[in-house]
Formats: structure tokens, C-alpha cells, sequence
């Protein structure tokens, strides 16, 4: 699975789509055993930061820095966990079959178990069988969920993680980030919801117009 990742270090990151500059120059750092949420009005650059550090988009300019020179691609990316705003489900497989698959290309040992431990945690079991096109947005999001934490990365990032989700499915979602935290894992997550923000919250990491406006510990 390669080496766990105890520390990202982003320094003046730039990435430009034509014209527009969705990041112009951040510096941040991400710590094992810390939620950092990261927040700022609509066109600020979160989505595109966490998808450069989720190696999803190829920075402009500037570096992201895991932590040791001697982690090779595949291995960097077995150590990330990711959900964006797409599911990333496969839509005619049902959500344990997703996962399945999931669990094949991480080579995860005793798949069985760990997905049955997920489809607990995220109360998937009543349509655990039913094709994944026919979720609500809230049960996909469970199921996405499940898939971004499967093989237990040590890179967890997140883009507005309760979309869609009813209050049951945000007390799932805090327990899990609860233990990620004492798990160790490098945690980053895009939100809106100040609420959210305060209760799962360390450190808070607010952009305007792809720059760090400011860094504060949370609740902010």
C-alpha cells in the first residue's frame, strides 16, 4: 500500500484553467490527526486545491510535498481516499458490488469483512443490492463515502462530504471523521456548513480568489 502519509506541505501552488486563475500562489499545510477544513465563498479555488492535492489535476505551477521523495505514483495514490462531487460509482453495479471492485483494484485482504463494516457504519444494508442509479443523492453519498475510506488511506480528502445527507447520515459521517482523527489520518474537507465546520474542525483554512485569506484553528 506504500508509505502512509503523515504531513502534506502545498507551497505557492498555482493552477490556471485558460485565463482563469483558480489558484494563485497557495501555501498550506496538512497534519496527520487534524481535520482541516478548508472554506471560502463559491470560485475561490477549494474544489481545484483539493483536487491538486488528490493528484485528480496537474498544478500549473508550485509543489505538493507528501512527505518522502521515495513514494512512487501508484503507491502515493493507494494512500488517498477522495470524494468529490461526482460518486464515482459505477451506476449499473449495485453499492456492495462497487465496493467489491474497489476492493480488488486495492488488493485489500478480507474484502468481505471490511465492506461489511462499512455498509454498517453508513446504514447501506437496505439497498446494499440495488443498482446504484436507482440511490437517492443521500444514499450515493453514503456509499461514496464507503469507497473513499475503504482501503483506510492516510490522505483523506473530502468536498462537501453531507451533501445530500439527512441528519443520521451527518452523525455517520462526524463519527467517521472522529476516527480518522484518532487514526492519525491526514484529513481535508471542502464545506460550506459553518455548523459542520465548528463540530469536526481544527484548523480552518478560508480562501478568497485562490489565495489564503486566513488561517484559524476551529471553531472559527
Amino acid at each position: 500500500m506504500g508509505e502512509r502519509i503523515e504531513r502534506v506541505v502545498v507551497r505557492e501552488l498555482v493552477k490556471l484553467f485558460g485565463p482563469t486563475r483558480a489558484l494563485a500562489g497557495i501555501d498550506a499545510e496538512l497534519r496527520a490527526g487534524e481535520v482541516t477544513v478548508i472554506e471560502g465563498p463559491n470560485g475561490s479555488g477549494k474544489s481545484t486545491l483539493l483536487a491538486v492535492v488528490a493528484r485528480l489535476a496537474r498544478p500549473t505551477s508550485g509543489t505538493v510535498d507528501y512527505g518522502s521523495d521515495r513514494q512512487d505514483e501508484p503507491g502515493l495514490r493507494a494512500q488517498i481516499g477522495v470524494l468529490s462531487h461526482a460518486a464515482m460509482l459505477y451506476p449499473d453495479l449495485s453499492g456492495v458490488e462497487n465496493l467489491a471492485l474497489f476492493a480488488r483494484l486495492y488488493a485489500i485482504e478480507t474484502p468481505r469483512e471490511r465492506i461489511d463494516d462499512l455498509v454498517d457504519r453508513f446504514a447501506i444494508g437496505s439497498y446494499r443490492a440495488r443498482p446504484c442509479r436507482t440511490y437517492s443523492r443521500g444514499q450515493l453519498q453514503r456509499v461514496a463515502l464507503a469507497r473513499a475510506l475503504l482501503h483506510r488511506p492516510s490522505l483523506l480528502l473530502l468536498d462537501e462530504p453531507a451533501t445530500g445527507l439527512d441528519a443520521r447520515g451527518v452523525a455517520d459521517l462526524e463519527a467517521a471523521l472522529e476516527a480518522e482523527r484518532a487514526a492519525g489520518t491526514v484529513t481535508a474537507l471542502v464545506t460550506h456548513d459553518a455548523e459542520l465546520r465548528d463540530r469536526v474542525g481544527d484548523v480552518c483554512v478560508r480562501l478568497h480568489r485562490g489565495r489564503v485569506q486566513e488561517v484559524s484553528a476551529c471553531p472559527c
